[in-house]
């Protein structure tokens, strides 16, 4: 048996992964589409193209919102196998065990029956499944994608330009700090433990080891909620974001916006 346990190099290869992708800031550097626009013109944008994803009805409007999507992923220089490993993969394995259900509930045509449960598949079935799993992908897609082009800080700053409550504000700049904090206590935990193991630990002792762990790790986080939230106010934070760069909005701006707004309406018009 082997020295860590496979939930320990799973959580360990984990953090690693979620750390790595929260401090991925390089796309929001580069000369892409969306970086040259108002962070405000962004999130409009972007939330139009959301809504109108949700309103959709038929397939092949949302299917081509995804394109859309993914063409604003390219010219806003955004790495497609980045997107394919985040959001793609995770999302078709998670939503496609919410949309399975369906496949087999869903009254209508039979398309095939499964050899061993003897359940029948309906075409009906299966254009609600793979709507379901198309309109997660599609809204998945084009969130990444204004963060991943967009500094957390002038996302924050432009909900609040638009009137989002402090309060809620307060929350996301909470919740991104903590994140990282939480993260680092996580890998310090893991390796001072692993520091301080000899020899080979048998199945018992590693889930109990494992428990342990996981049970500090809770009480630490509820402590750490509190010190981040106390060493924010000390700070000054009092949910305004504060940059030293201010947003103007130019000619590009409005033009994008307009863009922004026109395809989400014909979108929900096609897809009525």
């Amino acid at each position: 048996m082997s020295r860590h346990s496979f939930l320990e190099s799973t959580l360990r290869g984990f953090t690693r992964a979620v750390s790595k992708a929260l401090l991925s800031e390089h796309a929001a550097t580069q000369s892409g589409l969306l970086q040259q626009l108002d962070p405000r013109v962004r999130v409009i944008g972007i939330l139009a193209l959301v809504i109108s994803v949700i309103v959709c009805r038929r397939l092949e409007a949302i299917a081509a919102l995804l394109l859309i999507a993914i063409a604003i992923a390219v010219a806003s220089r955004v790495s497609l196998s980045s997107l394919a490993k985040r959001v793609w993969l995770v999302i078709l394995g998670f939503s496609g065990m919410i949309a399975l259900p369906a496949l087999f509930l869903t009254p209508g045509e039979p398309l095939f029956t499964a050899p061993i449960l003897h359940l029948s598949a309906s075409v009906q079935g299966m254009r609600t499944a793979v709507l379901l799993v198309l309109r997660v992908e599609t809204a998945a897609t084009l969130t990444t994608v204004l963060v991943l082009s967009t500094a957390w800080t002038h996302i924050l700053k432009a909900l609040r330009s638009l009137h989002l409550p402090a309060e809620v504000v307060t929350m996301l700049a909470m919740t991104h700090r903590y994140v990282f904090l939480l993260i680092e206590t996580a890998n310090q935990m893991f390796e001072s433990r692993q520091s301080r193991t000899v020899g080979i630990l048998s199945g018992s002792e590693q889930r109990k080891m494992t428990a342990r762990t996981a049970g500090v790790l809770l009480s630490k986080s509820i402590e750490l909620s509190h010190e981040v939230y106390l060493a924010m106010l000390s700070r000054g934070f009092r949910g305004e974001v504060r940059l030293l760069t201010d947003f103007h909005l130019r000619s590009r701006d409005y033009v994008g916006l307009t863009a922004f707004i026109f395809t989400s309406f014909l979108a929900v018009w096609i897809g009525r």
